[in-house]
């Protein structure tokens, strides 16, 4: 296997197959770990977050990642830092000597949630390859597909990047776009997920027959994908209907976009943009029909077609409408 080094020389590795360590924690993470194993390649460990609570019981969940490894025999690790200064220097030195005595040949970094320091980066010895939802150098940072949706970007994609130590910095070996459509962020997430799949496997075949060519970030068109906050969540009907409607579907799963209505807090899931324009204050209920709730934005419409109440389900506008009166003339928000 060929591939290139974090130093930009050319590293070969001979032999049978490629030892991988792997180190990510959500459904994003998890497919692409099935598509290694898929691929044939031997995963000698798994680094993931720690269990943490989860559901109305709060009890202790595994990740998805931790879940997938354990179904396989694969040796899990989870410390809460891989700093040896950090806060947790103990955990750091027992990930340390994970990390080190898997002995593997390259690390695949997907949505794993820890900064990887240099050590890290440094201890395979082909270095670390990053699965990363977005067309570099755009959207670097913790909300790539949630920011790509609330931004109206018209495509997105999948880079596959040799790590450094920046954020999102490292040189891009693979990138392919996707259009975004009207998705949520709860459908790209799973079609960029079965991208980044097939790529990190892609990448891994190129490599080995020595074609994988690492080609520097532009300087122009750097943007950053803050992590998303559950602040954001609430609607501001005094944005445009597109503005509006784009927030909601880059909030779709998380943190779900809500307003006030009556006192009380309603999750919005899905909404259209509705031809014509309003004079009504942001935020006042026009009407209601078949096609759902409308509501005025800054001079536009919103149709609301998705919404859950507190404890409730998700519903179509009609079916919500059963069970929660709605007239025009109330304001959101």
């Amino acid at each position: 296997m060929t591939i290139y080094g974090s130093s930009g020389c050319r590293l070969d590795l001979s032999g049978d197959r490629v030892r991988l360590a792997f180190a990510g924690t959500p459904e994003f993470a998890r497919v692409a770990l099935e598509a290694l194993r898929g691929a044939g390649h031997e995963i000698v460990l798994v680094l993931t977050q720690p269990d943490r609570p989860a559901g109305r019981g709060m009890k202790l969940q595994a990740s998805p990642v931790k879940q997938f490894a354990l179904q396989n025999g694969w040796p899990v690790a989870q410390p809460r830092s891989l700093r040896l200064d950090g806060k947790y220097p103990d955990e750091a030195t027992a990930g340390r000597d994970a990390i080190l005595g898997a002995n593997a040949d390259v690390m695949v970094v997907a949505a794993y949630g820890l900064i990887l320091p240099q050590w890290v980066l440094d201890a395979p010895r082909l270095g670390c390859l990053n699965i990363h939802a977005s067309l570099l150098p755009r959207w670097r940072g913790a909300a790539p597909i949630h920011r790509a949706i609330e931004a109206g970007d018209d495509e997105t994609g999948v880079t596959i990047m040799q790590m450094d130590a920046g954020l999102d910095t490292g040189d891009m070996l693979l990138r392919e776009a996707l259009p975004i459509g009207d998705d949520s962020t709860a459908r790209l997430h799973d079609r960029l997920a079965a991208l980044g799949g097939r790529m990190i496997v892609d990448a891994l075949r190129q490599a080995e027959a020595g074609a994988l060519v690492r080609t520097p970030q532009p300087a122009d068109g750097v943007t950053y994908a803050h992590k998303v906050e559950k602040h954001e969540a609430q609607v501001d009907w005094a944005q445009d209907a597109v503005a509006i409607v784009r927030r909601i579907r880059a909030f779709d799963p998380f943190p779900g976009a809500t307003s006030m209505l009556d006192g009380e807090s309603i999750k919005l899931w899905a909404a259209q943009v509705q031809t014509g324009s309003t004079t009504e204050a942001p935020g006042t209920v026009l009407g209601s029909g078949p096609a759902g709730i409308d509501v005025a934005g800054r001079g536009s419409v919103v149709t609301l077609t998705q919404l859950q109440r507190a404890g409730g389900k998700r519903l179509p506008a009609t079916d919500f409408l059963r069970g929660f009166d709605i007239q025009a003339g109330q304001v959101f928000g």
